[in-house]
């Protein structure tokens, strides 16, 4: 059966209550956010010591860590902020172990030097793929050597963003320390929207045996407001990763408060990665209940 998790940045407090006031809301696993109030996990400040806090915090809340999110543009057009962004991930697969988890997972990135979320027209060029892919082969070579693995994490407005981009660069890094992060609604844009079935279907059917975690948001079309869209989450040191809620044609807000077909989502995911745990994001704190009752609900109609 899937387990239901959530990310440990949804809930800004110190190591302890976070842990807490997670596993009180029924959760049994989370994707760990490097940031809480008492403990200094920035660049740099990543340690063995401080990995065993931490994992034996949520360990002792019954909340194994599946994953650690490193987030970045790790082809960012300027190569001294590139640079920055590359080490960060590379520091975190060094320590990821000692965490508890040997995923870490980040998307792709743009070459847009002011977002890391909107598109840029040099995305699909074969320079932006050929930086893209040597990176995430760097990734994956520093992941096996530590004992972790890289996830990789499509979005439709990055470098890698199509199921058809993903075979590709799974073809060209071929790799034991590469696999997928499984979020479906980032593969959507206005000309597959409309097909849902279809699209899932060609997700899992190309990329379901490298899934080794699955994300729960939704996506729903945009409307008139085409802007880079943020909700405030109540915590002003908010990653903007969490508060970010979608750019263009294409929203991405909380499950349940868009069009994906669930059902579907959650079965095909049952039938090829029966083991990934799923993780609830795009939402606030005060949301996270609801949230939860809908994927419950979900994962009770399909037997998974």
């Amino acid at each position: 059966m899937i387990q239901v998790g959530i990310f440990s940045g949804y809930f800004p407090y110190d190591l302890e209550t976070t842990a807490k006031k997670i596993r009180a809301l029924g959760f049994n696993t989370v994707q760990l956010d490097l940031h809480f109030k008492d403990i200094d996990l920035s660049d740099g400040q990543l340690t063995a010591e401080k990995g065993k806090r931490v994992r034996d915090v949520f360990r002792a809340n019954d909340l194994p860590i599946c994953g650690i999110s490193a987030y970045t543009n790790m082809i960012h057009p300027d190569p001294e902020h590139r640079k920055h962004n590359v080490e960060r991930v590379k520091e975190i697969l060094r320590h990821a172990r000692e965490f508890g988890t040997p995923y870490v997972i980040s998307e792709t990135g743009t070459m847009n030097p002011e977002s890391e979320w909107s598109g840029h027209p040099d995305n699909r060029s074969e320079a932006a793929y050929d930086l893209a892919r040597a990176t995430l082969a760097d990734f994956a070579q520093t992941a096996w050597d530590h004992g972790a693995t890289f996830l990789m994490e499509t979005y439709v407005n990055n470098v890698i963003g199509s199921v058809r981009e993903a075979a590709r660069l799974f073809h060209d890094v071929n790799h034991p320390g590469l696999e997928l992060l499984m979020d479906p609604t980032n593969f959507f844009e206005t000309h597959n929207i409309g097909d849902q079935k279809g699209t899932l279907d060609e997700m899992f059917d190309v990329l379901g045996d490298r899934v080794r975690i699955a994300h729960a948001k939704d996506v729903k079309l945009a409307g008139a407001d085409k802007s880079e869209k943020h909700a405030d989450i109540g915590d002003d040191d908010a990653l903007a990763s969490h508060t970010f809620r979608g750019v263009g044609e294409i929203e991405l807000p909380a499950a349940g408060l868009g069009s994906l077909d669930y059902d579907h989502y959650v079965k095909r995911l049952a039938e090829r990665s029966p083991n990934a745990p799923l993780i609830i994001e795009h939402l606030d704190e005060s949301d996270v209940p609801r949230a939860k009752k809908f994927i419950d609900e979900v994962l009770v109609r399909q037997g998974v």
